[in-house]
């Protein structure tokens, strides 16, 4: 559970990490638009965006394998879909019969294209929790979101939910193997039987998690009460953020992939044909 890296503050001094973190929620949220944008079978464009993750990441001086992690908690989903396209989808040509099972070409590229899409998505997002701090995305989703104060929207206190999201991900992480650990050393057993019972035995794992994590939000309000913290009042902010030439390139680079995305998807058959 500890190795799970959504979520996760990776601290280093790179290309990435000093770009400022408004440019780079957008840059995200415009990655995972290219993504969606990829038409059904157009693997070029999936080329594309894995190659805007990879470039990043290098960028970024996050290990690749501390990226590769943050699959590790979307495993099963990508899976369940990709069986789901597998065994479910009775278009194209059958290739492989078994009962009453029919597997076709368009369900194994359907299969392929939802692996892709899910993992480019999570893998664009991990590389913000990894590169951006909590504090720094609250700041940035405040600033973003400024505009929605003309109509009365809470827009600090928005921000500083996800602020404490985002932070306690890795607290609650740490605590659940932690309290896996203890249970195991009583004896307890989480890999064997079918999935009812695995279920079941998560019980007195889910129980005390959810106990220490009401604990620790009581802990947190006091903290917060006692320092006086008033949300709705005027605060200031002990590292202002401010545009850069970095930030200027992550645009370009993120823009010219929206227009290489476009592209794939308007002229893909002349380059396959090519």
């Amino acid at each position: 559970m500890k190795d799970l890296a959504f979520g996760q503050y990776y601290p280093t001094k790179s290309f990435v990490h000093n770009m400022d973190a408004r440019v780079k929620i957008l840059t995200v949220i415009a990655y995972i638009v290219a993504v969606f944008m990829v038409k059904q079978f157009h693997f070029l464009g999936f080329l594309a965006c894995f190659t805007f993750v990879f470039v990043a990441t290098i960028f970024s001086r996050v290990p690749f394998l501390r990226v590769l992690k943050s699959m590790k908690a979307i495993l099963f989903f990508i899976i369940l879909s990709a069986v789901l396209q597998l065994f479910f989808n009775t278009e194209g040509k059958v290739i492989l019969s078994f009962w009453k099972i029919k597997i076709t070409d368009l369900g194994l590229l359907n299969a392929g294209f939802i692996i892709m899409r899910i993992s480019l998505v999570v893998l664009g997002a991990s590389l913000l929790t990894l590169t951006t701090s909590p504090v720094e995305i609250a700041d940035g989703i405040e600033s973003l979101m400024y505009p929605l104060k003309w109509i009365k929207f809470p827009v600090h206190e928005f921000a500083l939910i996800m602020s404490i999201a985002l932070r306690f991900i890795p607290t609650l992480l740490d605590e659940t193997d932690r309290i896996i650990k203890a249970q195991k050393a009583r004896g307890a057993d989480f890999e064997s039987g079918n999935i009812f019972k695995r279920a079941k035995a998560l019980i007195p794992v889910l129980i005390p998690l959810l106990i220490s994590s009401f604990r620790r939000a009581d802990e947190l309000a006091d903290a917060m009460d006692s320092r006086c913290y008033a949300g709705s009042k005027v605060r200031t902010k002990y590292k202002k953020m401010k545009i850069s030439w970095r930030d200027v390139i992550g645009v370009v680079v993120i823009a010219s992939l929206i227009t290489g995305v476009v592209f794939l998807n308007k002229f893909y058959w002349i380059l396959a044909v090519a």
